[in-house]
């Protein structure tokens, strides 16, 4: 029989795909295009919530593959235990590097500059200067140091800072310096100035930015997530907005999306965008070629990238 492979991208819209396995179109729409029992290779919708990616998962009784188009896999991961022993799970690395750091730089410079401020003065037709703190010269930590937090660093290289230090789950060499482990923590939260969060979450990260964290950091310090909000304890953070002691810029928040309501919405000193760090244009062409290179790797028989586990391992 033909393997399914489910794709949320037209296949006829998506050059390169090898052939042989039958292309099917699934964004998450109420109706599947097929019996889930003869998806091989499921990939998951993007931009869905994560029970609507999970939905087909209890009925892919042969599927050999599930693809995430995200960085993170945390909203997929709860689906797992439906699968049988074996399956891989892939992320979306090399797709959202680019936009996410973007979106970072773009967070920082825009909270340190004032620009949320001068947008609303522009509307009140006010012309407002005066001094505001630069990133020049200032001591920047980022807090994960996957290929996001590496690229995040790439961008950050021309803007004269004083330094940067790198922290992650375990400590290691890399061309730009040393990462070092989540036990150094404390130290460096007390000389940055700028701290950045691009660590996946997980169980080991969920809450990672508690009271106690936050306590650590600098007076006039400025907190950035481009991570996932549950990374941060909320209602930790909302304390120490309101102190003024510290500022945010947050791309992801917990919950999402922030009902209407939220305190964290008129919280002094915090810029909030709504969890864009992915879709851009850079998104399509990158997924695309992501696509095109893992299903042509499944088709050969060829070790597949970016496999975050197999299911009936470590738990799963």
């Amino acid at each position: 029989m033909t393997a399914d492979v489910w794709l949320p991208i037209p296949p006829d819209e998506i050059q390169g795909l090898p052939q042989g396995p039958n292309y099917l179109f699934w964004d998450g729409d109420e109706e599947f295009p097929a019996d889930p029992a003869d998806c091989s290779f499921y990939v998951v919708p993007y931009m869905r919530p994560g029970d609507v990616g999970m939905r087909p998962m209890p009925r892919l009784a042969s599927v050999e593959v599930v693809q995430t188009l995200s960085a993170g896999t945390d909203s997929i991961e709860p689906g797992l235990k439906h699968l049988r022993p074996g399956v891989l799970l892939c992320n979306a690395r090399g797709v959202h590097e680019a936009s996410t750091a973007e979106l970072a730089l773009t967070l920082i410079l825009a909270s340190l500059r004032g620009i949320p401020d001068f947008v609303r003065a522009q509307d009140r037709g006010e012309w407002r200067g005066g001094f505001r703190p630069a990133l020049a010269d200032r001591n920047v930590l980022i807090v994960g140091y996957g290929s996001i937090g590496a690229a995040i660093e790439d961008r950050l290289a021309p803007f004269e800072l004083a330094r940067v230090a790198r922290v992650a789950r375990s400590a290691r060499t890399t061309a730009r310096g040393p990462v070092l482990p989540l036990t150094e923590l404390p130290a460096q939260l007390a000389e940055a100035d700028v701290v950045i969060l691009s660590t996946p979450l997980t169980e080991a990260t969920r809450g990672l930015v508690d009271a106690e964290f936050l306590a650590h950091m600098k007076d006039g310090a400025l907190l950035v997530n481009v991570a996932r909000g549950p990374v941060v304890d909320t209602k930790a953070l909302l304390t120490e907005l309101d102190s003024g002691r510290i500022t945010a810029a947050l791309d992801v928040t917990d919950p999402e999306p922030l009902p209407p309501a939220h305190p964290l919405w008129h919280a002094p000193g915090v810029l909030i965008s709504p969890h864009v760090g992915g879709p851009t244009s850079a998104f399509r062409p990158r997924a695309e070629r992501l696509l095109v290179d893992q299903l042509s790797r499944f088709v050969n028989r060829e070790p597949l990238r970016n496999v975050i586990l197999t299911t009936g391992t470590d738990g799963t």
